[in-house]
C-alpha cells in the first residue's frame, strides 16, 4: 500500500527540517516507479508560507484537504514557539496523529508534540539549543541528548536540523527494509552510518 507522508510546515520553518524528509521519502519512492510514497506538505492554509531565511513555499494541503495521513513529519524551527500557542490548530495536529503509522518530529517540532501531550514519560530528542524548553514542556520526557534520533511504538523524534534525514531514513527502513534505504542513499549520494 502507499503511503501518505504529511509534512507539517508554518512560519519560520527551519528549511533542511522539511526539505530533507521530504527528499528521503520521495527519493525511495521515485526509485520504486513512485509506489511506495505520497509525500506532500500540510499546513494550516494554502497560503504560502516564509520558511527560516526566506524561502517561500506553497503548501499542498491543509488539514481539511489532505488524504488520509499515514506518516506525520513535523518540522522545527523558530516558527515553533508561535505556533504551540495556537490550540485550535494543535488540535488539528492532535487529531492527526491519533490514526497515523508513525509521528515523527524534527529539531524543534518536538516542542509540538510536547503540547499535544504525547512524549509523556517518553525519550525524546531535539536540536540542542531546546533541550531547556523541552524541560518545561514536557517534564516527565526523557531527553537524549546524545541521540541522533530516538522513537518507540508511532512517536520518533530527531536531533538538530540534518539529524532528520536521519530519522527518514530510519522510517523508511522500518517499512520497506535494507535495501530501499541502501539505494535511496547511494542515488542521494548520502553516507549512512
Amino acid at each position: 500500500m502507499k503511503l501518505n507522508v504529511a509534512i507539517f510546515i508554518f512560519e519560520e520553518a527551519e528549511v533542511l527540517d522539511f526539505a530533507g524528509p521530504f527528499e528521503v521519502f520521495a527519493v525511495a519512492s521515485e526509485l520504486y516507479d513512485h509506489t511506495l510514497f505520497n509525500v506532500f506538505t500540510l499546513a494550516k492554509t494554502k497560503d504560502p508560507i516564509r520558511a527560516v531565511n526566506g524561502l517561500s513555499v506553497n503548501p499542498d494541503h491543509t488539514f481539511e484537504t489532505a488524504p488520509e495521513i499515514h506518516i506525520l513529519i513535523v518540522a522545527g524551527g523558530n516558527g515553533t514557539n508561535a505556533l504551540i500557542k495556537d490550540k485550535a490548530l494543535m488540535d488539528k495536529v492532535k487529531k492527526v496523529h491519533a490514526s497515523t503509522k508513525y509521528t515523527a518530529s524534527i529539531c524543534s517540532g518536538s516542542r509540538v508534540l510536547a503540547v499535544i501531550g504525547v512524549l509523556e514519560g517518553m525519550p525524546y530528542c531535539t536540536h540542542h539549543q531546546v533541550y531547556d524548553d523541552m524541560a518545561t514542556l514536557v517534564p516527565s520526557g526523557s531527553p537524549q541528548k546524545s541521540m541522533r534520533y530516538t522513537g518507540s511504538g508511532k512517536i520518533y523524534t530527531s536531533g538538530g536540523i540534518s539529524a532528520g534525514i536521519d530519522l527518514s531514513f530510519h522510517l523508511v527502513e522500518k517499512i520497506y527494509g535494507k535495501e530501499v534505504v541502501q539505494q535511496t542513499a547511494n542515488y542521494m549520494e548520502y553516507g549512512l552510518n
